[in-house]
């Protein structure tokens, strides 16, 4: 127990002081993930909205394709993506694996089907007299969309803030297509498994209050908004 309250106390040593190590590492682990995130936003926001305003065959279906993909383990998806980019994958021209774009473009397909179907599930809490409404006055498809968005801004907030925490807390997709390279491709969760294996703890356990403290503050941004959600359709 004493080797670990010293462990924590060089830790946050480290964090005070701002190793340059310790930077760097939660530097590029909140780029890759800020970027994956926006990425799948970008994807997922349409995709979910598509979903919803339209029936189209086999829609219950891909929602609940949706829904198990939530699930799926994070090293499948990297093997996935490496099948693609290593050197006898389709893309392995362009030298992407054990790259920093590598891991975005995992990430970026592991939180794709989560802001899809929050989206979906945003938008299905919406009081269905706004989407009549607006047909009602003759919005097209983008003016419903655009009212609607309007309305569902909270749960759209936090299914985007749900997943940066699912991308900046994983290690399957990192671990695999970056690599864990020093300085380049070493995220958070990687480092802490690196510090681990070879027992040094100091700048693990740093990492890790650093990534817990990072959890709770997207937590608490997600509460908040649901509390939101709540207040309003509750």
């Amino acid at each position: 127990m004493q080797y670990l309250f010293e462990s924590v106390g060089k830790a946050a040593s480290l964090i005070v002081q701002c190793d340059a190590e310790l930077v760097l590492i939660v530097w590029f682990s909140l780029k890759v993930a800020l970027i994956s995130t926006l990425v799948a936003a970008v994807v997922g926001i349409p995709a979910g909205f598509f979903i919803y305003l339209n029936e189209f065959r086999f829609r219950r279906v891909l929602i609940t394709v949706l829904n198990s993909l939530l699930a799926i383990p994070t090293v499948v998806i990297a093997l996935f993506v490496y099948a693609f980019l290593s050197r006898r994958g389709i893309f392995g021209s362009f030298n992407l694996l054990y790259t920093q774009s590598a891991i975005i473009i995992g990430q970026t397909i592991l939180v794709i089907p989560m802001i899809t179907i929050f989206v979906v599930s945003a938008l299905g809490h919406l009081d269905i007299k706004y989407r009549k409404t607006a047909m009602t006055l003759g919005a097209n498809r983008w003016q419903t969309a655009h009212l609607l968005l309007h309305e569902a801004k909270f749960g759209v907030a936090a299914a985007i803030a749900a997943a940066f925490g699912r991308v900046i807390s994983e290690i399957g997709i990192s671990m695999m297509l970056g690599g864990n390279i020093k300085g380049f491709t070493r995220t958070m969760t990687t480092a802490m498994a690196l510090e681990y294996d070879k027992g040094e703890f100091v700048l693990a356990v740093a990492l890790g209050l650093i990534l817990m403290a990072i959890t709770l503050g997207i937590n608490i941004f997600i509460n908040y908004f649901q509390g939101n959600i709540n207040e309003r359709y509750g």
